[in-house]
């Protein structure tokens, strides 16, 4: 085309898009430079704290004390959670301090930030004799490819330069195996098992052939349906899917079935692992409850289901924690006795939610109840006294100079050793309630629910 040419002193061609390419190259320039001096100041981070740690020779717990406080600190500027930024400086100290040819291919542009995680990671467990060969290696492969595609050419290059056999590691990366979930939309998780890969693909084996059966006993059930009642072939008629059938069958496994490592198996004391049953906090409005809207219920640490599965499980319990809401506020009304009762705890749970360190979402479920003002120190056991810390941030508070106040309301106002102030405001209640009348009657806590009442249960 005619408007494309002429751009040049040699007639080439002029792609249209020439300006947008050249600054976009620039803006990948400056995001490569910041990355790497983040990477760097996160490091110099970590090795100050440690420094500081170890200047009267401490260690341990001391040692990983002053790394959180500074995570905490540099979170705040970041604006992002202290468990992040401190994985972050950890990840930092590693690229630079134990790859440091790999970092300054990095900072040469010769590789990408990508290409970096993923030498790192397949070079995990290396010993340090051969990590300078790995990373040698690993450069020239990395400058062939994205990073995407030269995973498997890392991980063959570490498992041929490590002294370990794959056998002696895989005991102890076994040592790691866990589980954990990961919220989704709509009403569904994630639910995550790291465990040795024959254990895995036993799993889904075996889920796989239940699955089978349940497939094999419906079609028996349709065909005999078929010949002899048609009410009785659409009662059996099952259309789930293979994936469905192992999805529902693993939940009822794992909810309903006792481990076969039980050590009680066989005996007849209460409280073995067979009669341990999942335990769900929701919050759930009474107009969802009585099915007059479909608004999602909330499962306490950052989940929604939705109405139908609420309704469900309420109709199952037989407790219920009826929590009265201030109708101005919004927060739940305090509670007042010497000892922290069950009323209180459950009180403090709905008005928490979750770790009340900026930042923090561990759920108050799997938290510690902690005196703002030690008891020892004269602080008494009320509501404002008292809130939700997971354990990292609990013993933070304890072995390290940040301190924390409450200033009313529950809101609760943490001081950096550095001196900065971080307020952490009451969560945005679970649920709320349109008051219908100026005043609840007097004996509403003695009858069906009043006006401005939360149910969790």
């Amino acid at each position: 085309m005619a408007a494309n040419t002429g751009g040049g002193s040699d007639g080439m061609e002029v792609s249209p898009h020439a300006h947008a390419i050249a600054a976009y190259g620039e803006t990948l320039a400056l995001v490569h430079y910041a990355e790497v001096a983040s990477v760097r100041a996160l490091a110099e981070l970590g090795r100050s704290a440690l420094r500081e740690a170890q200047r009267d020779g401490v260690r341990g717990m001391a040692s990983d004390m002053e790394l959180r406080s500074v995570a905490a600190e540099a979170a705040g500027l970041a604006r992002r959670t202290d468990r992040r930024l401190q994985a972050d400086i950890d990840h930092a100290l590693t690229i630079v301090d134990e790859y440091p040819t790999v970092f300054a291919a990095w900072e040469g542009r010769r590789i990408t930030r990508d290409h970096v995680d993923v030498v790192v990671k397949a070079g995990t467990g290396l010993p340090d004799e051969v990590r300078g060969e790995f990373e040698i290696a690993a450069i020239a492969v990395c400058e062939r490819d994205i990073a995407t595609r030269v995973k498997p050419a890392l991980r063959a290059l570490a498992e041929r330069l490590h002294e370990r056999t794959f056998t002696d590691r895989h005991h102890d990366a076994a040592a790691g195996r866990c589980v954990r979930v990961s919220h989704g939309a709509d009403g569904m998780s994630d639910l995550i098992a790291t465990v040795p890969t024959v254990i895995a693909v036993g799993m889904l084996d075996r889920l796989t052939q239940m699955g089978q059966s349940v497939k094999d006993a419906r079609a028996a059930g349709a065909d005999a349906g078929a010949g002899a009642d048609a009410v009785g072939a659409d009662e059996l008629a099952d259309t789930r899917t293979m994936d469905q059938l192992r999805a529902d069958i693993l939940g009822d496994l794992v909810l309903g079935g006792a481990p076969v490592v039980d050590p009680t198996y066989g005996t007849d004391r209460a409280g073995g692992l067979g009669a341990i049953r999942a335990r769900v906090q929701v919050a759930v409005t009474a107009e969802t409850l009585m099915g007059r809207d479909e608004n999602p219920a909330e499962a306490v640490g950052g989940a929604l289901i939705d109405a139908d599965t609420a309704r469900e499980l309420a109709g199952q319990v037989s407790e219920w924690d009826r929590i009265f809401i201030d109708p101005v506020t919004r927060t739940p009304v305090e509670i007042d006795t010497y000892r922290p009762t069950a009323s209180m705890k459950k009180l403090l749970m709905a008005r928490d939610q979750h770790c009340r360190f900026p930042g923090c979402r561990r759920a108050a479920i799997r938290c510690e109840l902690d005196h703002t003002i030690d008891y020892a120190l004269g602080g008494h056991t009320h509501i404002f006294n008292l809130a939700h810390l997971c354990q990292r941030h609990h013993s933070m508070k304890q072995f390290t100079k940040w301190e924390v106040r409450q200033v009313g309301g529950g809101v609760l106002e943490w001081t950096s050793p550095l001196g900065r102030i971080y307020r952490e405001d009451v969560p945005i209640p679970a649920v709320c309630f349109t008051i219908d009348t100026a005043d609840p009657p007097p004996d509403a806590a003695l009858g069906g629910p009043p006006p401005g009442e939360a149910a969790p249960f």
